[in-house]
């Protein structure tokens, strides 16, 4: 029997998935080559961190919450952690901060306060905060970012405070709101402790993080909101203002992003933090984040 030559429409049928497999296997080896050079990129002496396990958070909801125009107590609420949460065990110091000025990636800081010794960053804004997740990122080849409200109060632990006056509402009395409000405004303006102390000064929480709740207020990247419920504490509308960023601390205050003195106002609400400071999130990597999942 003689053999037929291929036709050469058959022949393009044959090397069509030949083709798609060089291709397929071209595309997985881009996706896979950078993953070595990743990991070698991210730098192993970076800031100290603690790495809280997921869980539950059950707290106070953040915002300015009105009942029938009324301010009332913000609800509690329930808010899963569903990824180990890694933070800095402080906030980022003065002379890290510095770093950063004298590399041309941040602001200058305008501190209100000057202490003496390793003291953190303090005269910051939001702005300011990002521009060093951001230079810091670039530098370990990691991704920082500002914690959410939430994340914040889930690593502050048993240091959280809670925002609540604890008054029963009362829409035919608002002044017992206002007089409570101005008592504890008045104890915490008394209670004032401004001078910025060495980094450690005020002992560590639960979960091993320092200063937590000293007298440095940390940026968050939660935005604020005036939010309006109705009787069954269901939300009938909400207004977040993205211009004002949730601050945390000895208290949570509102204040604007290009404030990095809460004094020369802001938005703050009662007493006005001293000192504005912050401390960053390490995002895991997609790589960590997929080891993590199959327990590597």
């Amino acid at each position: 029997m003689t053999a037929k030559a291929a036709h050469p429409q058959n022949a393009t049928i044959l090397l069509l998935p030949a083709t798609l497999l060089a291709l397929a296997l071209a595309a997985m080896a881009v996706q896979i080559a950078p993953l070595p050079a990743l990991v070698r990129s991210v730098d192993p002496v970076g800031p100290a961190t603690v790495t809280l396990p997921p869980g539950h958070l059950t707290y106070r909801a953040p915002g300015h919450y009105l009942r029938d125009a009324v301010p009332v107590d913000a609800p509690m609420t329930d808010i899963a952690i569903a990824e180990p949460l890694t933070i800095m065990q402080y906030q980022v110091s003065a002379a890290d901060y510095a770093r950063c000025v004298n590399a041309g990636a941040c602001a200058t800081a305008e501190p209100r306060h000057l202490g003496s010794g390793d003291v953190p960053a303090t005269g910051v804004n939001y702005g300011d905060a990002l521009a060093y997740a951001a230079w810091l990122s670039a530098e370990t080849g990691q991704t920082w970012t500002l914690p959410s409200d939430a994340e914040w109060a889930y690593a502050a632990g048993e240091r959280f405070a809670d925002d609540a006056l604890g008054l029963a509402d009362d829409r035919t009395n608002p002044a017992l709101r206002w007089i409570a409000d101005y008592r504890r405004e008045a104890a915490r303006k008394r209670a004032a402790d401004p001078l910025p102390r060495p980094l450690g000064s005020f002992g560590a929480n639960a979960n091993g993080l320092m200063d937590i709740a000293g007298n440095v207020w940390e940026w968050t990247d939660t935005c604020h909101a005036r939010i309006h419920i109705d009787a069954a504490g269901d939300i009938v509308s909400q207004a977040p203002a993205c211009t004002i960023r949730i601050l945390a601390g000895q208290h949570r205050t509102p204040v604007s992003y290009f404030i990095r003195d809460a004094r020369s106002g802001g938005c703050s609400v009662g007493v006005p933090p001293d000192n504005l400071g912050f401390r960053l999130v390490r995002r895991p990597a997609w790589h960590e984040m997929l080891l993590a999942r199959f327990g590597l």
